[in-house]
């Protein structure tokens, strides 16, 4: 009995090393392959808890977000991601159980073991901050902001004490564009602005408008002052 729990503490130790490890060379490898100009408008990089939301239009978005921040940051920050996109495979699974610590939400109602905002609310419990996407899914078509869904809204008013931080990537769609494989060098940005936080008695309606206008301010080169 002694043997088989020295067995399976060895292989988490050995499974949380390589895992540092791959982490650290995706950081490496992103931050070269986008040359990442990163904007801090109307707020500082410190450990603070916060939940980063962010436009959505390629698959490498939370990880370009995840790799910008500093290592201090970036350790405790996770992303909020589909787990029937990452539990298709072992490879995935292992990324993004084990190098990205992903909040990973079954995006089907009808199958889903529990509610995402729980799972999220939970995350923040434990002292994690957050990437969010409150579009949903990747915006493929002509205009910069797909309509939010709810999940924002229904943690803010959870959390309220958490900062949100609007977060603007810009050009990485061109980096990795839908249904391509090999990535194309091009330099990006990632700017983060004001946090902004869920005002008394603030209805859903007005909060995601708010929430949505601080997110187009940012790519428009604009503090969100909200």
């Amino acid at each position: 009995m002694k043997l088989a729990v020295l067995v399976r503490f060895a292989g988490r130790k050995v499974r949380t090393f390589v895992a540092n490890i791959t982490g650290n060379a995706i950081a490496l490898f992103t931050r070269f392959l986008t040359a990442a100009r990163v904007n801090w408008v109307g707020i500082e990089p410190i450990q603070r808890q916060r939940v980063y939301f962010a436009n959505h239009t390629s698959n490498a978005d939370f990880v370009l977000v995840w790799t910008v921040l500093p290592a201090a940051i970036r350790a405790r920050t996770r992303p909020v991601a589909a787990s029937d996109y990452w539990l298709k495979s072992k490879l995935r699974a292992f990324a993004g159980r084990d190098v990205f610590r992903a909040v990973l939400i079954d995006r089907n109602p009808d199958t889903r073991p529990a509610d995402p905002v729980e799972l999220m609310a939970r995350a923040l419990d434990q002292g994690s901050s957050l990437i969010l996407f409150p579009e949903g899914k990747r915006n493929m078509g002509p205009g910069k902001l797909l309509p939010f869904k709810t999940g924002l809204y229904h943690l803010a008013r959870a959390r309220p004490e958490v900062d949100l931080v609007p977060v603007w990537i810009e050009n990485l769609n061109y980096v990795m564009p839908k249904g391509e494989i090999v990535p194309l060098p091009l330099i990006c940005s990632v700017s983060f602005g004001s946090p902004m936080h869920r005002a008394k008695g603030e209805g859903k309606k007005a909060f995601l408008a708010r929430a949505e206008a601080a997110l187009l301010a940012m790519s428009q080169g604009e503090g969100a002052d909200t």
